[in-house]
């Protein structure tokens, strides 16, 4: 688990901020006409549709960047703690 922790602490806090904002928040176009993708395949798995591999696989991987990011940054400020 230790060198887990240690691979997600080289990546970049920048390109984990950039990779969630545009996988977050995709498809842009038309705008607004439906969710992103992200919120939409969360939103099946609350109601229990997903159930088809390729949703599963496309809400594993528009919601990868945010939970690597907030892993990076709970790794980075939750040892100020420890001080």
């Amino acid at each position: 688990m230790q060198k887990i922790g240690t691979l997600i602490d080289k990546i970049p806090l920048q390109m984990l901020i950039v990779m969630t904002i545009f996988l977050g928040l995709a498809p842009y176009l038309p705008f607004m006409a439906e969710p992103p993708h992200l919120f939409a395949k969360l939103n099946m798995l609350v109601s229990g549709e997903l159930g088809k591999p390729i949703d599963i696989f496309d809400l594993l991987f528009h919601a990868a960047a945010p939970v690597l990011l907030i892993i990076r940054v709970l790794r980075k400020f939750g040892k100020k703690a420890d001080v």
